[in-house]
């Protein structure tokens, strides 16, 4: 079935304000036009590197505008955009280029050597092309002059709705990453999903991108792309609280997507006097847990401008929204209880909560989330097993415990699923708990979350063997993690507690560390 091309949205935003500002980052500046004709060029320059619709392209870049242009390039030309996180080892992005079988990889200057290294893995002819404005690494290509070089002609081919537009990598409980499969008419709807309800915008709008374009806020970018609103990406690899208040403020910013880590940074930073933000009207939170107290000193400090959302990779940014009504009722005294919830369904999707037999269960009830409607993804990358699972009866089974009070607002109790989230990164026990097992010091280990009122959650290993070893372990485990999955601390114990089956007791563990 045809479908709009999800890269046709830069087009048409194009053609409507040509010369409005798309993107800024520092001193550089992009208007819509150029930003589109760029994107043009980078499609038909992936095309004579041997690039064909359907092919998978990885990007792995900090924020910067070529990180847009490379989204919109994979767009168009019909190729599968492959978002990898920045921070990856050279392992992970080597088993990431093999799964998904990509055909090109974009990196910026940062991420080349581990990129040339990961392919050097692999297959070595595979291009890798190279932003940053530097001369590229031998063997790969620079990315303004595989722009230079193309026809900067309208590229964007047709497509199927149902064709692969983005392959989003999430752990599983086998500890292997797996790419849930979404497709133009997922991103499409997401798209226009966010703009009825999370923040409705205009080319008048100037976007905040402070988080990785490579996860949630790259489904804000193509909200703010469609609307032809100005974005503006931060300078430097890290979040600076001082710098993102000035940002705010300077650039007029009037709505942003942020994980509760960087929320509470902000708060550590101004204190409680509110900072002058005459123009912020949203921000849009998600991805880790957020501890209502704090919560709600944010909504008393920068005003009712949240709106939260709740999803998985699985269907991207789109089941539940917690709008910005409910958190001013609730700063008001009215129903305080909601800001613990994850709000209520989203329109076009269906949230239930279904017990063991797939059987919606009564309200109050505490069960598996499961979700139905235009985003959930077509399926896990050459995982038919899985796929069928996660899939089952037609419903998403996201493996989150919840429970929906009479009104249709859902509460998320706890995960089904053994993950942590820590700074509103995914981190699965099963593969830090693997990277340990590898060690020789180490006898067993299993790896859980603490709450932690900065990072959502803490990955703690809890370690049968000597303490005197920590050093080794922890140097072993930066060769193979990336930084946000490693532990922060490591608790070393003689024995792990078990039941009857074998089975250790993390509930226990979590009991005892906390």
């Amino acid at each position: 079935m045809k479908g709009m091309n999800v890269g046709q949205m830069l087009t048409n935003a194009a053609r409507r304000h040509p010369a409005r500002p798309a993107v800024s980052w520092g001193d550089h500046q992009l208007d819509y036009a150029t930003l589109d004709r760029r994107t043009n060029a980078l499609t038909r320059g992936l095309g004579e590197l041997g690039v064909v619709p359907g092919d998978r392209v990885a990007v792995l870049m900090r924020n910067r505008p070529e990180m847009l242009e490379a989204m919109y390039a994979c767009f168009k030309g019909g190729f599968c955009l492959v978002p990898l996180n920045s921070r990856f080892t050279e392992d992970e992005i080597a088993y990431h280029l093999s799964d998904a079988e990509v055909a090109a990889v974009l990196t910026d200057a940062e991420g080349a050597d581990s990129v040339l290294g990961a392919t050097a893995m692999g297959r070595a002819q595979l291009p890798v092309i190279v932003a940053g404005g530097v001369a590229a690494p031998g063997g790969a290509h620079s990315h303004d002059d595989v722009i230079a070089g193309s026809d900067d002609a309208p590229a964007t081919v047709a497509v199927d709705r149902d064709d692969l537009a983005w392959l989003f990598y999430t752990s599983g409980t086998t500890g292997h990453p797996k790419g849930a499969m979404l497709t133009h008419g997922n991103l499409a709807f997401a798209t226009a999903s966010w703009l009825a309800d999370l923040t409705p915008m205009s080319e008048h709008d100037v976007v905040l991108h402070a988080a990785p374009l490579s996860h949630g806020a790259g489904f804000h970018a193509l909200a703010a792309t469609a609307r032809g609103a100005h974005q503006v990406i931060p300078v430097g690899t890290r979040f600076d609280p001082a710098a993102i208040i000035e940002l705010l403020a300077e650039a007029r910013i009037t709505n942003t997507w942020m994980v509760p880590t960087q929320i509470v940074m902000l708060l550590d930073h101004v204190g409680d006097e509110p900072p002058p933000l005459a123009d912020f009207r949203a921000v849009v939170y998600g991805g880790a847990p957020f501890a209502p107290a704090d919560l709600r000193r944010a909504l008393e400090v920068f005003g009712p401008v949240f709106v939260q959302l709740y999803a998985q990779g699985e269907t991207p940014m789109t089941a539940t929204v917690l709008p910005r009504a409910d958190h001013a009722a609730a700063l008001a005294g009215d129903r305080p209880e909601r800001l613990a919830s994850a709000g209520y369904a989203r329109p076009g999707m269906d949230v239930r909560v279904l017990g063991d037999d797939d059987q919606e269960l009564a309200v109050g009830a505490v069960g598996e989330v499961c979700v139905q409607g235009p985003t959930v993804m077509a399926g896990y990358w050459r995982r038919p097993e899985e796929s069928a699972d996660a899939l089952r009866n037609g419903w998403l089974h996201t493996g989150d415990l919840g429970r929906f009070d009479e009104h249709g607002y859902l509460f998320l109790l706890d995960r089904a699923k053994d993950m942590i989230i820590t700074g509103g990164s995914n981190v699965y026990a099963v593969e830090v708990e693997a990277v340990l097992a590898a060690h020789p010091a180490v006898h067993e280990a299993a790896v859980v979350g603490l709450a932690d009122r900065t990072w959502g959650e803490l990955v703690v290993a809890v370690v049968v063997g000597d303490a005197t070893d920590e050093p080794a372990i922890t140097e072993h485990c930066a060769g193979a993690l990336a930084g946000y999955k490693r532990p922060r601390r490591y608790v070393f114990v003689d024995e792990l507690p078990r039941n009857a089956y074998g089975k250790v007791l993390k509930r226990e563990l979590r009991d005892q560390l906390s």
